[in-house]
């Protein structure tokens, strides 16, 4: 099982919108100790976003979703969700009543009398149908709910709509909620230096070692070109098990030490030319 991110829209893909979900969202997982497995961004597009949430239904992942849940001509993504499971939209009982709490508060806020029957109103409550049988994740900016498909076991997909102020308390409840018991599980250490001058292709049998002697570490290699104020430089470094790092960043030290290579810990930063 994995966590994945899908960020929906076509703002995102023409530039007019930066996103900014894909930071957020990886800063509140390891806030918890939990990791993003993977993530997928997609316009507009009907088929497919429904294409995309098929294959991710049946991945067993947790699953969050940003953007299209509105009750625009542009929005898809809850008929898209409901197409990939093979339901209908139906009206959530307890979205409606949520709705309705907004469109009540906002004619008190503008002193107007309020008309749950007038058209616009009737449209609004669209943003509360959802495939039959999701569950709300509530709204602490307006009430407006987005809605949840539990899977079984950890499995499920969870839809927030595009905006941050709404979507990143929302994400953080859908974490605190359901995947509490997951937090801080599988004890994680990071080790890495700044190698200078070195290419690549020379460290690489260095690294395939490594992940070969210890199984549960992860190498990586962060290569920088340099610039006008930077030297050019690798971040090589080594991520997993505390234990196994520790011994793997010895080993990884040994073998620069052995190349003769320039290097300092990572957190001291790109050395001047």
């Amino acid at each position: 099982m994995a966590i994945g991110l899908i960020i929906i829209g076509d703002e995102i893909l023409s530039g007019k919108r930066a996103d900014k979900h894909f930071p957020k969202v990886v800063e509140l997982l390891s806030a918890r100790g939990l990791q993003l497995g993977w993530a997928e961004y997609l316009g507009d597009d009907p088929a497919r976003i429904t294409a995309a949430l098929r294959r991710t239904f049946a991945s067993g992942d947790i699953v969050f979703s940003c953007g299209g849940i509105g009750a625009t001509p542009d929005d898809h993504t809850r008929q898209c969700a409901a197409a990939a499971l093979g339901v209908p939209l139906a009206l959530h009982p307890e979205a409606k009543a949520r709705i309705q709490e907004r469109i009540l508060d906002v004619a008190r806020e503008t002193g107007k009398a309020p008309d749950l029957d007038a058209p616009e109103n009737a449209h609004r409550l669209k943003m509360g149908e959802f495939p039959q049988g999701a569950e709300i994740i509530p709204n602490p900016y307006n009430k407006i709910p987005g809605f949840a498909i539990r899977q079984g076991g950890d499995a499920g997909h969870y839809f927030v709509p595009g905006f941050p102020v709404m979507a990143w308390p929302m994400i953080e409840w859908v974490l605190d909620t359901h995947y509490a018991h997951l937090f801080r599980q599988v004890p994680r250490d990071e080790k890495a230096v700044l190698v200078f001058e070195q290419a690549e292709s020379t460290l690489t049998p260095l690294m395939e070692a490594i992940e070969a002697e210890f199984p549960l570490v992860k190498v990586f290699s962060l290569p920088s070109v340099g610039d006008e104020r930077t030297r050019r430089h690798i971040e090589l470094g080594v991520k997993g098990e505390p234990s196994q790092v520790q011994a793997a960043f010895a080993r990884m030290l040994e073998g620069l030490n052995g190349f003769h290579a320039e290097y300092r810990p990572a957190e001291e930063g790109a050395a001047l030319k």
